[in-house]
C-alpha cells in the first residue's frame, strides 16, 4: 500500500563522491571511475532529462579524460548544456593542511580548466573536508562564486538548511548547509522501487523540520564511489520529484543572506557530523614535507622568478601547484590513507619542492653570475629590509666585505679539513681519481712530485688547464700521494639585504678593513681575528656558556631537566619550556585515543648540555635527553577489534637532541630537535608552560588569525578534543611558537600549550575507537603511519605580550635568507645591492607575488582586527585590483613609484601592477 506524498517538490540531484585516493592508491582509485564516468556518459545521453554533479572537482574529469581523451566533446557537451556539473575546484582539499595561497590556486586552477569545458559550477561545494576555515567565505565571494555547500564542522546553532557564512572581515556568503546525512541524505530513496513513496514521505517530513514549509527540498542522490542506479529518472518522476544539477536547485535562490541565521569564522564543530581532528598529526613527515614545497614555490621561486627572472618560467611553476594542489586532497596531505597513498603524496609533494627549487636556483644562478667567484650573493625573499645571519662556505681566514667596503660581522662555525689524502699508493691509481680537473669533489691548482711524494693542490674553483698527460713523466719514484686543499670555513654573517632584493660579499685583506677586538677569554670562536661584531652595528651580540644563552632581547637559560626558561626584553618569563610528554595512542589515522590505562612518560632518565657556539652572532647549545618510552601498546590486547587497554611494559630507549639556538637580533630561540622513534602506537608532545593564565589561543591559519577556547562543541558522538591547528604560529599566555608547518596543538586546562611532534597509529580505521563511535573508514593496517625512524623538525619560542607580535617573527623564522656561491669572474667588483619590492603596513603580509601575462600580481591580506595600510613600493608605474582568479578591476592611484592600498580588517587584496 503505498502513502501519499506530501504535495512539494523535491529536487534530486544524482552525484557521486570521488575520493580521489584514499583505502586503494590513486591508480587502482582511478580503474573505478572511468567505468563510473563511461556509464554516466552513456546514461546522460540516452535519458535527455538526466543531471548529474561530479563532485565539485574537476580532478575528476582530467583522471577520466587522461585515459578516454576521445571523450573530451562529450563532456563539453552535457556540461555546456547544463546537465553536468564540474568543478569549480580541481581537487577536494583539505582546508587546514595546506595554505591559504593553496586554496586559492586550486580554486583558480579548477574555475580556469572547467571554462575550457563549459564553465564551472557556481558553488563552493564544499562536502566532506574535516571542518572549514575562518575566511572560506571570502575566498569563495573573491573568486566570484555567490553559494557555499558544506557538510562537516556546522554548529548546533544551526537549525535551518541555509545559513549565512561570514568571514573575519565581514563577507558574507550563502551556504547550503547538507543536513540528515550530509552529500548523502537522498541514497536511500532510490535503492528499491518498493516503499519507494513512503521513503519520499519520510524524507520530505525530516527536510521540512530544517527547509520551512515552503520551497523545494534539496536530495542528494550519491555517496562513495557510486553510480546512480539504473532507472532513476522513472523513479524520480514517481515521487513528483525532478532531477537537477545542485547549481540548478541553488539557482532559485539569488544568494542573498538577508534574513538567514549568521555563523561567523570556521566551522570546527563536532555537533553534527565527525571532522577527524586526528588528521591534522597523522604521518608528520607529509605536513613537513607541505609545508617546504609550498613555501618553497610561494615564497621564493615565483616572487624571485618575477622581479629577477629572465623569461618566466610558467611551465614549471604550474607543474609544481598542479602537485601542491593534487596533494591538498582531504585523504592525501591528511594521511588518512593506506601507506600506499601516503608514499603517492610524499612523492608528489617532493616533486614540487623540486621544481621550485630548480627554478629559484636558476634565478639565483644568474644573479650569482655578477658577482666574483670568490664572493656570495645573498638574496632576501621577504618583502622588507631585513638583517639576518647566513652560513657562509667562504675560503681563507680574510673577513668579508659588503659592496660598500665595509666589513661584515663574522663568526667562525666550522673548518673543513685541508688534508683530504695522504697515503702510500702506485701514482697510476691516483691518476684514475682525476677527471678534467676535478679531483675529491675540487679542482686541481697545482701539482708537485719530490722526494718520492706526488702532492696535488685543490679549491673549489680553478683556473688551471691541466692535463694527466703532463703528470706521467714525473712519477718515476712516487711512492706517495697527498691531496691538500685550500682553507676554508663555514662562518655565521651577519647581513644587510633589501626587500626582496639581493646583496652580496667578498672576501678582502684583513688590514685594509678593520682590527679584530681582543677576544674574550670564554670563547675559543674570537681567536679567529675575522670573528668580530663592532660596536656600532646593532642588534646586540648572542653570547652562550652552555647553560644560558643571552643576545640583549632574549634570555635562555637551559635546567637541569633539560627545559628552558625564556626571559624576554620586557621581563616575560616563560618556564620549563620543551618538556617532552610520550604517551599512548591506541586510535587511528582519524582519531586520537589513549589506552584505558595511560602511562605519560616525561622526566628523562638522563640530561647532557654541551655548548656548540658561543657566539658572538650564532650562540647554540645541544640538549641530549635520554627517555624509556613504552615499545607499544601492550600486545596482548592490541587487536583491530579490541584496541590495548595500556602500554607494554617493554621500552625502548630513546635521546630526544634539542638544537638550542640563539641568534643576534632575533627575539625567539630557534629549536632542532631529533630523535629516532623506535615505538609504535604512542603520541610524542612538546609543552611549553604560560607565564600568564589563558583561556584562549590564537593561530595563524589561512589568511586569518583564529581564536580559540579550551573547548570544542559535542554533538555526534565524537569526543571532541580541544586540538587544533596551526599553520605559522600559535600564541597564548604571553607565549608564542612560531612553526614550519601545520601543526596540532593544545591550550591546556592547567596553563600549558602542548604541541603534538609526532603521532603513531597502526590502522586507517579502527572499528572501535574509544573517542569515535563509528569507523571513519575501513579498518586496514597502516604500519607506515606509526612513523618509525628519524624524525627531525624546527620551532622557535618567543616570550610576547600580545600575538601581534608573531606573524613578523614567523615571517623571519620561516624564510631564510638565500646564499649562493658567486660565478662571475675574480676580478669583477662586487655588485650595488638591489632593491625589489617592499611591501609594509601594520599587520600586512605578503601570501604571494608573481607573473600574470605582461603584469605583476601581488596578494596580501591584513592579519590584524583594525583597518590597515599596505605600502608596496619599488618603482611601480601604474596598479590595478584584480580578483582571485587574476581578472583586472579598477585602477589604483600610483604616486612616485608608490601604491598605498588601504585594507579593512581581515582583507585579502589582490593587485596587479607594473613597474620600471
Amino acid at each position: 500500500m503505498s502513502t501519499e506524498i506530501v504535495p512539494t517538490e523535491i529536487v534530486v540531484v544524482p552525484h557521486t563522491h570521488w575520493d580521489r585516493e584514499w583505502y586503494e592508491p590513486f591508480q587502482r582509485f582511478r580503474l573505478r571511475l572511468v567505468a563510473l564516468l563511461d556509464e554516466v556518459l552513456d546514461t546522460m545521453e540516452r535519458e535527455p532529462g538526466y543531471h548529474f554533479t561530479l563532485d565539485g572537482q574537476l580532478a575528476c574529469v582530467d583522471d577520466y579524460l587522461e585515459v578516454r581523451p576521445e571523450n573530451r566533446d562529450r563532456i563539453a557537451a552535457l556540461v555546456e548544456s547544463g546537465r553536468l556539473a564540474i568543478g569549480p575546484w580541481q581537487i577536494l582539499l583539505d582546508e587546514f593542511l595546506c595554505s591559504g595561497e593553496n586554496i586559492v590556486r586550486n580554486l583558480e586552477l579548477g574555475m580556469d580548466r572547467a571554462d575550457k569545458l563549459g564553465g564551472a559550477m557556481p558553488v563552493g561545494y564544499l562536502p566532506d573536508m574535516f571542518g572549514h576555515t575562518a575566511q572560506m567565505p571570502q575566498i569563495l565571494r573573491k573568486a566570484g562564486l555567490l553559494h557555499a555547500c558544506v557538510y562537516r564542522g556546522v554548529p548546533s546553532a544551526v537549525t535551518t538548511d541555509a545559513f549565512a557564512w561570514v568571514a573575519p572581515d565581514g563577507t558574507a556568503i550563502r551556504t547550503q548547509y547538507l543536513p540528515a546525512g550530509g552529500y548523502g541524505n537522498g541514497a536511500h530513496l532510490f535503492h528499491d522501487p518498493d516503499g519507494l513513496a513512503e521513503r519520499a514521505a519520510a524524507f520530505v517530513t525530516t527536510m521540512r523540520r530544517w527547509h520551512g514549509p515552503d520551497g523545494s527540498l534539496l536530495a542528494m542522490y550519491g555517496t562513495d564511489h557510486s553510480a546512480p542506479v539504473r532507472g532513476l529518472p522513472e523513479m524520480v518522476s514517481a515521487i513528483g520529484a525532478r532531477m537537477d544539477t545542485l547549481s540548478g536547485y541553488l539557482a532559485a535562490y539569488p544568494g542573498e543572506v538577508e534574513g538567514l541565521p549568521a555563523v561567523p569564522g570556521e566551522l570546527r564543530s563536532h555537533a553534527r557530523a565527525n571532522i577527524l581532528p586526528g588528521v591534522i598529526s597523522i604521518r608528520p613527515h607529509l605536513k613537513q614535507a607541505m609545508g617546504r614545497a609550498e613555501r618553497m614555490v610561494e615564497r621564493y621561486a615565483e616572487p624571485l622568478s618575477a622581479l629577477w627572472g629572465g623569461e618566466w618560467p610558467g611551465r614549471f611553476l604550474d607543474m609544481a601547484w598542479w602537485r601542491l594542489v593534487d596533494a591538498s586532497g582531504h585523504d592525501s596531505v591528511t594521511g588518512c590513507g593506506v601507506d600506499e597513498t601516503a608514499q603517492q603524496v610524499a612523492a608528489r609533494i617532493a616533486e614540487a619542492e623540486h621544481l621550485g627549487q630548480a627554478v629559484r636556483d636558476m634565478v639565483t644562478a644568474r644573479l650569482a653570475a655578477a658577482v666574483p667567484a670568490e664572493g656570495v650573493l645573498v638574496v632576501n625573499p621577504t618583502p622588507a629590509d631585513r638583517t639576518g645571519i647566513v652560513l657562509v662556505d667562504v675560503a681563507g681566514i680574510d673577513p668579508l666585505v659588503d659592496p660598500s667596503g665595509a666589513a661584515v660581522p663574522l663568526q667562525p662555525l666550522e673548518y673543513a679539513p685541508t688534508l683530504l689524502l695522504d697515503e702510500e699508493m702506485d701514482p697510476a691509481t691516483a691518476l684514475t681519481f682525476i677527471h678534467g680537473t676535478e679531483l675529491y669533489g675540487q679542482h686541481i691548482t697545482g701539482w708537485s712530485a719530490e722526494d718520492g711524494v706526488l702532492t696535488f693542490t685543490v679549491a673549489r674553483t680553478t683556473t688551471l688547464a691541466f692535463d694527466v698527460a703532463d703528470l706521467r713523466d714525473a712519477l718515476d719514484g712516487v711512492t706517495r700521494v697527498r691531496i691538500v686543499a685550500e682553507p676554508r670555513r663555514t662562518v655565521a654573517a651577519l647581513v644587510k639585504a633589501p626587500p626582496l632584493g639581493h646583496t652580496s660579499l667578498r672576501p678582502a685583506p684583513h688590514q685594509e678593513v678593520f682590527t679584530a677586538p681582543a677576544p674574550r677569554e670564554d670563547e675559543d670562536a674570537t681567536h679567529d681575528p675575522a670573528c668580530w661584531l663592532s660596536s656600532d652595528v646593532t642588534p646586540l651580540p648572542a653570547y652562550g656558556d652552555g647553560e644560558t644563552l643571552d643576545n640583549g632581547l632574549l634570555r635562555v637559560t637551559v635546567a637541569a631537566d633539560g627545559t628552558l626558561t625564556l626571559t624576554g626584553a620586557d621581563g616575560t618569563t616563560v618556564t620549563g619550556a620543551g618538556r617532552i610528554v610520550d604517551g599512548g595512542d591506541v586510535g587511528d589515522t582519524y582519531n586520537y585515543a589513549p589506552p584505558a590505562h595511560d602511562l605519560l612518560v616525561s622526566e628523562p632518565v638522563a640530561v647532557e648540555t654541551e655548548l656548540i657556539h658561543a657566539g658572538p652572532l650564532v650562540a647554540v647549545s645541544e640538549v641530549r635527553r635520554t627517555y624509556e618510552w613504552p615499545a607499544a601498546g601492550d600486545g596482548l590486547a592490541d587487536t583491530p577489534e579490541l584496541p590495548a587497554r595500556s602500554r607494554t611494559s617493554r621500552s625502548e630507549r630513546t635521546v630526544v637532541t634539542t638544537r638550542v639556538e640563539l641568534r643576534a637580533g632575533e627575539p625567539f630561540v630557534r629549536l632542532r630537535l631529533d630523535f629516532d622513534n623506535r615505538c609504535d602506537d604512542h603520541r610524542v608532545r612538546f609543552h611549553v608552560p604560560l607565564p600568564e593564565p589563558a583561556t584562549e589561543s590564537h593561530a595563524e591559519g589561512q589568511f586569518a588569525v583564529v581564536t580559540r577556547g579550551l573547548s570544542a562543541e559535542a554533538g555526534c558522538g565524537e569526543t571532541p578534543l580541544p586540538t587544533f591547528p596551526a599553520s605559522s604560529w600559535v600564541a597564548a599566555g604571553g607565549a608564542a611558537v612560531l612553526l614550519e608547518h601545520v601543526t596540532e596543538y593544545e591550550l591546556t586546562g592547567d596553563g600549558e600549550l602542548a604541541l603534538t611532534l609526532l603521532r603513531s597509529a597502526g590502522y586507517l580505521s579502527r572499528n572501535r575507537n574509544a573517542l569515535r563511535p563509528e569507523p571513519a573508514g575501513p579498518q586496514l593496517p597502516t604500519p607506515a603511519a606509526q612513523s618509525r625512524g628519524l624524525r627531525s623538525l624546527s620551532l622557535a619560542l618567543m616570550p610576547c605580550a600580545s600575538w601581534r607580535q608573531a606573524p613578523p617573527a614567523a615571517e623571519v623564522f620561516r624564510h631564510d635568507l638565500v646564499t649562493v656561491a658567486g660565478t662571475g669572474e675574480p676580478s669583477l667588483p662586487l655588485p650595488a645591492p638591489a632593491y625589489g619590492l617592499s611591501v609594509t603596513g601594520e599587520g600586512v603580509t605578503m601570501t604571494s607575488l608573481r607573473l600574470r601575462d605582461d603584469w605583476h600580481e601581488l596578494r596580501v591580506v591584513a592579519l590584524t582586527p583594525d583597518a590597515t595600510e599596505a605600502l608596496v613600493e619599488g618603482g611601480l608605474t601604474e596598479a590595478r585590483h584584480a580578483d582571485l582568479r587574476g581578472r583586472p578591476g579598477d585602477a589604483l592611484p600610483v604616486a612616485d613609484g608608490t601604491l598605498r592600498l588601504p585594507l579593512k580588517p581581515w582583507e585579502i587584496a589582490t593587485i596587479q601592477f607594473r613597474k620600471l
